[in-house]
C-alpha cells in the first residue's frame, strides 16, 4: 500500500491565471501609454511625465515579483532537495534494518544472481558454511554443494525461473546435501523464492542445517530396525518352542494316552458279564474321558503348532486351519486358493508368517466380528503372495486398531514387515473387516541399518 501523499506544492505566483492577465493587461496599458507618449512628444509633458512614472512603477514591480518568485524557487529546491535526503536516509535505515534481521537470522540466507553467483551471505552462513562473507560474495553458489548433485541443482533453478512460481520448497520430503568449506557433507533442508528485477533474475535460499536431526533420525531407525529384528528373533524361538511342545504333546503324551486307552479297551473286554452296571458305567465314562483328553491335545498340539505345515505345506494347514474354524466358531469359511499354486517349497519364515496371520484373524473373526460368513483368498502374483481375510460382521473399528492391547495385530504387522511385506486392515465392501497382506514368496529379511 503506497503512503498518502502530502499537500500539493504551492503554485508560483507568477502562473496564477489572474496575476497573468493583470500582467498582460498592465503589457498592452503601458504600450499605449507609450505609444501616446511617443506622437504627442512634447505636445503633452503631462503625458510623458506619467508614462515614465509608470515605466518606473512596473519596473518595480517586475523586479518584485522575480525577487519573490525566485525566492520560492530556491525554498522549493532546498524543499526538494530536503526530501530526497530524507527519502535517501530512510532508504539506507530501511535497508541497514533489513540487513540486521538477515544477519540475525537463526538460519543461512543465501542470495543468487541469474548466474547463480553469490550476491548476499549472511552470518549463519558462514557458519553452516565456514566461508567469510567476504569470500563467499562472487563466488558460483554450486561450491556449496556436492559434485554430484550441481547439475541437476543448476537445472532445478533454471526451471524455477521459468515457471513464474515466487517461492517454493526445495525438494520437498527429501533431504538436500550441502558440502562445508572443509570438504564435508551435511544434510540440510531449503526453500526458495524468485525476484526479477529490472530484467535481472535473483533467487534466494533459506537454509537449515538438520545434521542433528538427521543423526537422531538415523539413530531411531537404527534402534527400531534393531527391536524388529529382535522381535523377529523372539517370534522364531517362541515357534521353535512351540514346535518342541507341540511334538512332545503329539508324541509322549499321545502316546501315553494311546496306551492308557488301550489298556483301558483291554480292561473292559475282561470284565465278567456278572460285574456290577456301575463298573461298566465307570469303565465307559473313563473312555469317554481319554477320547476328549486325547482330543484335547491335539487340538492344543495344533494350536501351537500345526505338524502338518511341517509335513505337507500351508496350503494343507491353511485348509485344516480354515475347516477347523468352520466347525468350531460356526462361521461359514470359505477358502479360494489357486488350484495351480506351488507353494511346496515356501520358505520356513513365510510360511509361519502367513499361517500366523491367517490363526489370528480367524480369532478375532471367532471373538470379536459376530459374522456369519467368512472369506479366505489365496494368490500367487509373480514373486509376490498375496492373502486376504474378510468377513460379513460388525467392522472393525479406529479406536479398535489404537488399543495397546491389541498385540496379536501388532505382532502380525511385526511378523509380515520384518520379512519385506505389506499388511492392510479396514473396512470390507461387505461391511466387516477386511485384512491384506502382501509378502515376497523369497522373503527379503529387514537387517538393521549399519
Amino acid at each position: 500500500m503506497s503512503s498518502p501523499s502530502g499537500p500539493a506544492p504551492a503554485r508560483p505566483l507568477i502562473q496564477h491565471p489572474v496575476a497573468i492577465a493583470i500582467g498582460v493587461a498592465s503589457g498592452l496599458t503601458l504600450v499605449g501609454f507609450n505609444l501616446g507618449a511617443f506622437v504627442l512628444g512634447y505636445e503633452a509633458p503631462w503625458l510623458l511625465g506619467s508614462v515614465v512614472l509608470a515605466d518606473m512603477v512596473v519596473s518595480a514591480v517586475a523586479i518584485g515579483v522575480g525577487v519573490r518568485e525566485a525566492i520560492h524557487a530556491q525554498r522549493q529546491t532546498e524543499a526538494a532537495e530536503d526530501a530526497s535526503a530524507r527519502a535517501e536516509e530512510a532508504i539506507e535505515e530501511g535497508a541497514a534494518r533489513l540487513a540486521a534481521v538477515i544477519d540475525s537470522a537463526m538460519d543461512a540466507i543465501i542470495s543468487v544472481d541469474g548466474q547463480q553467483r553469490i550476491v548476499l551471505f549472511n552470518r549463519a552462513a558462514e557458519k553452516v558454511f565456514g566461508y567469510a562473507q567476504a569470500e563467499a560474495l562472487g563466488m558460483p553458489l554450486e561450491n556449496l554443494l556436492p559434485a554430484r548433485y550441481r547439475g541437476s541443482h543448476r537445472a532445478h533453478i533454471e526451471r524455477f525461473g521459468q515457471t513464474g512460481t515466487t517461492t517454493r520448497r526445495m525438494g520437498d520430503a527429501t533431504v538436500l546435501w550441502g558440502l562445508r568449506a572443509n570438504g564435508e557433507e551435511f544434510p540440510l533442508e531449503a526453500s526458495i523464492s524468485h525476484l526479477n528485477q529490472h530484467g535481472r533474475h535473483f533467487y534466494t535460499v533459506i537454509l537449515r542445517d538438520v545434521t542433528l536431526r538427521k543423526q537422531y533420525e538415523d539413530q531411531l531407525k537404527r534402534q527400531q530396525d534393531e527391536l524388529r529384528q529382535l522381535s523377529a528373533q523372539v517370534q522364531e524361538a517362541r515357534e521353535d518352542e512351540k514346535t518342541r511342545i507341540a511334538r512332545e504333546l503329539h508324541d509322549e503324551l499321545g502316546q501315553l494316552l494311546t496306551a492308557l486307552k488301550m489298556d483301558l479297551t483291554w480292561l473292559r473286554e475282561r470284565l465278567p458279564r456278572a460285574a456290577p452296571p456301575e463298573l461298566s458305567a465307570k469303565t465307559e465314562q473313563m473312555n469317554a474321558l481319554l477320547d476328549r483328553t486325547v482330543g484335547s491335545v491335539r487340538r492344543i498340539s495344533a494350536d501351537l503348532r500345526p505338524l502338518m505345515l511341517d509335513d505337507l505345506g500351508f496350503l494343507d494347514a491353511a485348509g485344516w486351519l480354515v475347516e477347523d474354524f468352520s466347525r468350531r466358531s460356526g462361521v461359514q469359511c470359505r477358502l479360494d486358493t489357486p488350484a495351480d499354486a506351488e507353494l511346496s517349497d515356501l520358505e520356513r519364515g513365510v510360511a509361519i508368517a502367513l499361517y500366523r496371520a491367517l490363526q489370528e484373524s480367524l480369532t478375532n473373526i471367532a471373538r470379536h466380528a459376530q459374522a456369519a460368513n467368512a472369506w479366505v483368498v489365496l494368490r500367487a502374483d509373480g514373486d509376490e503372495l498375496r492373502l486376504e481375510i474378510e468377513d460379513d460382521g460388525r467392522g472393525i473399528q479406529a479406536e479398535d486398531l489404537a488399543k495397546l492391547r491389541s498385540l496379536g495385530l501388532r505382532g502380525m504387522r511385526e511378523r509380515i514387515q520384518y520379512l519385506g511385506g505389506v499388511l492392510d486392515i479396514g473396512r470390507a465392501p461387505r461391511g466387516g473387516t477386511r485384512i491384506q497382506l502382501r509378502v515376497p514368496l523369497r522373503a527379503a529379511l529387514q537387517e538393521p541399518a549399519a
